[in-house]
């Protein structure tokens, strides 16, 4: 029988379009539990790769023959060992090209809509790692935000676009994967902005991005607005743009609300995070669609494959606006928080400029879910 070759692109059709698919991990269980490729109709079993060397002939009865099946590991070579077992047992199975590195770093850009005069808005989906970066068009010119580290994805289809990059925004310095802001900006002669106020310990320039700073990105102006709203960090900044988004960054997201201590000031942040979401946020218009940095679970896809929701629906449904005790509100986002992100104090170091690890570290420093949420 027949062994394709899948790359991590294949598989995000796969997500986005909602299809049937059948993963056999071939990973430790550990790692599994931790992190997997998300579907609402794939199927798993994680079996170890190690106690398959023997053969695969225990397993045969689950693996349907009815489904496509893709077997995934770590990196490939472990996949596409028991792909081969799979295929000589009369079984056809496809192979993850990569493994779960190349998943964590794939990004799809989707659009998510138009801007006045002709301008256009995409959202860079990273399934494998939940993060959500964006690029905004108009007449020539455009403006990313929430860049990841995979700056030639950016700078690519910016070219693609025909448009020049001329600005780049973090909302915050990021702790839970490492940026590409100021590196696409060095590489195209954009201007990099961070808020000062997440930028005290930074070793390179950057242009302050404070409450009220507004650019215009085209001679169609579409206004790219920033709104002063700390709480996940101290400078924390959402972004309405052309009266329509509103790009939160890791303040707010479709199905929670963002952390307050991966700098390890939870109890100093949380009151913040409570006028961000509970007075900024609220003197908004609720028909502004929520763009956020980042997503936990994959029902918070939309069947397009955007991440985006009206505000006035998360004010109704996100359990994290709704908690109306002060006393209440803080304990659930100090006392109830998920694991920290890997390697989260060196990613901000990173992110400062204080260090610059290898391709292969970076990579392993980013491997994981997002955990930028509170549960």
């Amino acid at each position: 029988m027949s062994i394709q070759k899948w790359n991590a692109s294949q598989v995000a059709k796969k997500v986005i379009n909602n299809e049937e698919l059948f993963i056999l991990d071939v990973r430790n269980a550990d790692a599994f539990e931790d992190w997997k490729i998300d579907g609402r109709r794939f199927e798993y079993l994680n079996i170890p790769y190690f106690e398959l060397l023997d053969g695969i002939e225990e397993i045969l009865p689950e693996i349907p023959s009815d489904k496509e099946v893709l077997v995934v590991c770590a990196k490939e070579g472990s996949s596409l060992m028991i792909a081969e077992m799979l295929a000589e047992a009369g079984r056809d199975v496809a192979y993850l090209a990569g493994g779960m590195k190349s998943w964590s770093e794939y990004l799809e850009p989707i659009k998510v809509g138009d801007l006045t005069g002709g301008g256009e808005l995409y959202q860079f989906v990273r399934l494998g790692k939940g993060c959500l970066s964006y690029m905004i068009i108009s007449e020539g010119e455009a403006a990313i935000i929430d860049a990841v580290r995979f700056t030639n994805i950016f700078t690519s289809f910016a070219e693609q676009q025909n448009v020049k990059i001329k600005h780049v925004f973090d909302t915050h310095l990021h702790a839970d994967h490492i940026s590409g802001g100021r590196h696409i900006a060095e590489a195209t002669g954009a201007a990099y902005y961070l808020p000062p106020k997440d930028a005290e310990e930074v070793v390179f320039q950057y242009t302050p991005l404070v409450d009220g700073t507004t650019v215009q990105i085209g001679a169609s102006k579409i206004d790219v607005g920033a709104i002063y709203s700390p709480g996940h960090t101290i400078g924390s900044t959402s972004f309405v743009v052309d009266n329509k988004y509103l790009l939160t960054g890791d303040i707010l997201f479709i199905d929670s609300i963002g952390r307050p201590d991966l700098a390890g000031l939870a109890d100093d942040w949380v009151g913040d995070l409570r006028v961000t979401l509970y007075k900024r946020y609220r003197e908004l218009s609720d028909e502004l669609i929520v763009l956020p940095a980042h997503f936990m679970i994959i029902d918070e896809l939309n069947e397009d494959g955007t991440v985006a929701k009206r505000l006035g629906d998360l004010f109704a449904q996100n359990h994290g606006l709704n908690i109306q005790d002060e006393e209440e509100f803080r304990h659930v986002v100090t006392d109830q928080l998920p694991p920290q992100p890997n390697a989260y104090q060196e990613i901000r170091q990173v992110n400062m400029g204080k260090i610059t690890p290898a391709p292969d570290e970076q990579t392993e420093m980013e491997i994981g879910p997002n955990r930028c949420a509170v549960r």
